[in-house]
């Protein structure tokens, strides 16, 4: 509304409907004036949005159509919709807003008294759409020397500043319904001025209605926002939260509106000093306010201070209307303060990793047995076993401290455990050591591989000795060059004679539906909050111990790479990227190596229930299957990267909740997507997902611990 017998041309557009007889008519005499300027922005809006990555659903039809006329400009602009103009302004707020926060920030009806930095504060609320009303007051008009700060033009000069801003807002959106006090806030109508309102910024010269504003508030429950110009100072006053809260934070000392009124200003003085913190001002204004009627005709401000209040204070705004935490209070954003504090940016070297242990020599005997061992994969090179060794016995028993969160039931520990054991009884094959074998269940633990020490040789395991410690994980990216059909059929056959057996996709359909699947899996892994801590705290980098854990050398990295890792391993983003359902980012190398692949299998063995056995003896003497498949693989110049998407070890239902609770149902279907792409039946389980194709040697293997000495139990 506009008082005193104001015109609503003076500071908002006529909007225009075409459809309506009256409304057309005025339009078509509108566009008939030679003096009009008319611009049409409905087609280039309409291609601005289409242009949208993931634009929302909206309603717009030519109905919603409008034309704009701005007496002011003499100018007419056609524009589509309150909605599609809306979504198509904000979309570079996202994700500092994202569009259900911009929703719930267009509700808000803010007021706005004084329209020097007010001007500023209006500006950025509209602009950051972080309202949906805006009433603005002020009763004072533009002269020349409020053009040091105030962002009007000569044109301007001589009209009431509350109508400048209005216009300005205007300009920016039509649609943006904004109310007008030209006559300012006074006490006959500051209660009009408050009612309906969510938010009060308080922006006025005046300390008797500065006082005022603040016991309206105070009286309905308002938060109240207030920028001082000098050194940034910020004052949120909540009483919205605590209704018996003193304007000014109490430091009037209990003065009311009235009573200050009376006052005379040199009895004002102390407590305007009092409450601008007369200690904290800068010496500038402290040695200008000495000078005000002297050698000044005010108090100095720059645009820049006034520009910085409406910054600040739209990001208080954006805090109450959001109900994020913002109690009440003062505080300083002090340019200056930070400009005196600037230093240098610190320089990032590249990593520098140190020179590698030297490769130990060659072992003989019971030290050969552990070493082979000890070079079995495991989840995140974990090394879920201890190793213990007499001149009787190997042991190798699951370590549940080890274990991880996707190792669910222990299945993958039992996995790793069952490989070491079939590198064991390799070594000691191939040393003239081999005795008998088994796996315990039990009070003596989950699982324990013993292997006996005696005589016996068996060429056939021996063979495989050299192969299982040059045996490693190859991350590099593929050529996809096709895998000869012999190649496959020889790696199903030996996954067969092991008790298991090898399911693939080839065909390029296929691989790149495995990799959406297992690109997905991971994307989950990243934004599971306790998942991601366990991933990141898997990596090693220059400095820490490399005898486990994941050497980042062995992830295949290029710099750019290395780059978004330094991202990825933060908690607060993955954080945003969870809540905006997002990361899909974060697995594009993940995507990419996989769409590589020459095959994308699945290691599966008959369920455990089916035959008896225990589950971890089942997946333990998968282990063995797992070493046989990957070493022939490797025979065949592939390439071989085990993938362990999250839902790799579940079996039953419920798992998964306990894993991931937020993305529970999507592992669900991802994994039932990826059993029915690689036909696993029902009856069979899967103990391993595994990338294979030509890529490049890799520089680095991943390390391990060292092989504890004999009689004593491994660390």
């Amino acid at each position: 509304m506009i008082e005193n017998g104001g015109s609503d041309e003076h500071y908002r557009p006529i909007l225009l409907d075409e459809s309506d007889p009256e409304q057309a008519t005025r339009l078509a005499e509108l566009l008939s004036d030679s003096t009009i300027e008319v611009r049409d922005l409905r087609a280039g809006l309409r291609a601005e949005f289409a242009s949208l990555v993931a634009p929302p659903e909206i309603s717009d039809s030519p109905d919603l159509e409008r034309w704009a006329y701005y007496p002011w400009r003499r100018a007419v602009i056609a524009l589509p919709g309150p909605e599609l103009l809306r979504t198509v302004r904000l979309d570079r707020n996202r994700n500092n807003l994202t569009r259900a926060e911009q929703e719930i920030l267009g509700t808000q009806a803010i007021g706005v008294v004084g329209q020097s930095v007010g001007h500023a504060v209006a500006h950025v609320l509209a602009m950051e759409g972080t309202c949906g009303l805006l009433r603005l007051a002020d009763f004072d008009a533009v002269e020349l020397s409020n053009l040091n700060r105030l962002p009007g033009t000569l044109f301007d000069l001589g009209a009431n500043k509350a109508v400048v801003a209005a216009r300005r807002l205007a300009e920016l959106d039509p649609y943006l319904p904004v109310e007008v006090f030209p006559t300012g806030v006074d006490e006959e109508n500051i209660e009009a001025f408050l009612a309906g309102l969510d938010i009060v910024v308080e922006e006025c010269d005046s300390f008797d209605m500065k006082l005022a504003v603040r016991e309206g508030a105070r009286r309905l429950r308002l938060p109240l926002v207030m920028h001082s110009s000098d050194r940034g100072l910020l004052d949120v006053e909540r009483f919205d939260l605590e209704p018996e809260r003193e304007p000014f934070h109490g430091l009037l000392g209990g003065v009311t509106a009235a009573e200050l009124r009376g006052l005379s200003t040199r009895d004002k003085t102390p407590l305007m000093v009092r409450v601008l913190d007369g200690r904290n001002l800068s010496a500038t204004l402290a040695a200008s306010m000495v000078e005000i009627g002297e050698t000044l005709n005010s108090w100095p401000q720059l645009a820049s201070d006034v520009q910085l209040g409406g910054s600040n204070v739209a990001a208080a705004v954006r805090r109450i209307g959001l109900g994020q935490k913002l109690r009440s209070g003062r505080t300083r954003v002090d340019i200056e303060k930070s400009l005196d504090e600037i230093v240098e940016p610190e320089f990032r070297d590249e990593l520098v990793w140190p020179d590698g242990p030297d490769e130990p020599g060659p072992r003989s005997g019971i030290e050969a047995v552990l070493e082979c061992a000890q070079r079995a994969p495991s989840g995140g090179n974990v090394q879920p076993w201890t190793l213990r060794a007499d001149t009787a016995e190997v042991t190798i028993a699951l370590a549940p401290e080890r274990s991880s969160m996707m190792d669910i039931g222990g299945r993958g520990s039992a996995l790793a455990v069952g490989a070491a054991l079939f590198n064991a009884r390799a070594a000691a094959a191939a040393q003239g050591m081999l005795g008998e074998s088994e796996l315990r269940t039990g009070a003596a633990g989950p699982l324990t591989a013993v292997m006996r020490l005696g005589s016996g040789a068996d060429p056939e395991l021996s063979q495989h000795y050299r192969g299982l410690l040059d045996r490693h994980t190859n991350r590099g990216e593929g050529t996809g060059a096709p895998i000869p059909v012999e190649v496959l059929d020889g790696l199903r056959a030996v996954a067969n004679r092991a008790g298991a057996t090898l399911r693939m996709v080839t065909d390029r359909r296929g691989i790149d539906s495995a990799a959406r699947i297992l690109a997905e899996s991971e994307r989950t892994r990243y934004l599971t909050r306790d998942m991601h801590a366990e991933m990141t705290s898997e990596l090693r980098w220059p400095g820490d111990d490399l005898r486990t854990g994941m050497d980042l050398r062995t992830l295949g990295l290029r710099p750019d790479g290395l780059a978004k890792l330094e991202i990825a391993i933060r908690p607060d983003v993955m954080a945003h990227l969870r809540s905006w359902s997002g990361g899909a980012a974060l697995v594009e190398d993940t995507l990419t190596k996989l769409r590589s692949s020459s095959a994308v299998a699945a290691l599966t063995f008959p369920r455990p229930e089916l035959d008896g056995r225990s589950e971890l003896v089942a997946y333990a003497q998968a282990g063995e299957a797992m070493q046989r498949v990957w070493i022939a693989a490797e025979r065949s110049g592939l390439a071989v990267q085990p993938v362990s998407p999250v839902f790799l070890y579940a079996r039953r239902p419920g798992e998964l909740h306990a894993v991931s609770p937020e993305f529970a149902d999507t592992l669900t279907s991802l994994q039932g997507s990826f059993l029915e792409l690689l036909e696993v039946p029902g009856h069979e389980t899967m103990a391993l997902v595994l990338r294979l194709g030509y890529a490049s040697e890799p520089a680095v293997r991943s390390g391990r611990r060292p092989i504890p000495s004999l009689g004593m139990r491994g660390e």
